[in-house]
């Protein structure tokens, strides 16, 4: 997991890097990886959908302008962005832009983010396609039930009725597969 963590982390800091040369492709990908993180910690300090749109558009427009500032050695990525949301929620706080209902300024800095953060959401893509990987590397018959188990929700003996095979069979067509599929996830590690 640590690896999957640190390969999140390396792709956003690769899109920060090419935005800082300028390449608005890289804006995309880092508002992809981001967005859901930045909008929530906008959304938590001003409490109103449309002020926290309003700001993490903001804060997009200034990372457009300012993304050659970011320092990889002295922050990651995620951390710098989340700063960077937080202060242009409490600036939009500061110059009165926002309508009743927001937490007060001094409240702003201690409001929790209880969302996954990004470079979790980027770890749990990576697992997925992991899975689906080590999924192809095993033999047909017990990856078929394997998935038939798992994402169709069939249970031993609907899978050996529909391949006509006594029970243990099944069952140690799939305990030696989830065995293989367990060894590929711990290698990919």
């Amino acid at each position: 997991m640590q690896r999957a963590s640190k390969a999140a982390r390396d792709r956003l800091k690769a899109a920060m890097s090419r935005l800082a040369r300028g390449e608005s492709a890289a804006l995309e990908d880092v508002y992809r990886a981001t967005s859901a993180k930045l909008f929530g910690i906008c959304l938590r300090i001003l409490k109103d959908e449309k002020e926290a749109e309003d700001a993490l558009q903001d804060v997009y427009l200034t990372l457009w302008r300012r993304a050659d500032r970011y320092d990889p050695e002295r922050a990651s990525p995620i951390a710098w962005l989340s700063t960077f949301a937080r202060n242009c929620a409490i600036d939009r706080l500061r110059t009165g832009k926002v309508r009743g209902g927001a937490v007060s300024e001094d409240k702003a800095a201690a409001v929790p983010d209880g969302n996954p953060v990004a470079d979790a959401m980027l770890i749990d893509e990576e697992r997925e396609a992991r899975v689906h990987r080590c999924l192809e590397e095993l033999d047909e018959t017990p990856r078929d039930a394997i998935r038939s188990a798992f994402f169709e929700g069939r249970n031993y003996a609907e899978l050996a009725e529909r391949q006509n095979v006594p029970l243990g069979t099944m069952k140690s067509w799939i305990r030696r597969g989830l065995a293989k599929l367990k060894a590929c996830m711990e290698a990919g590690e």
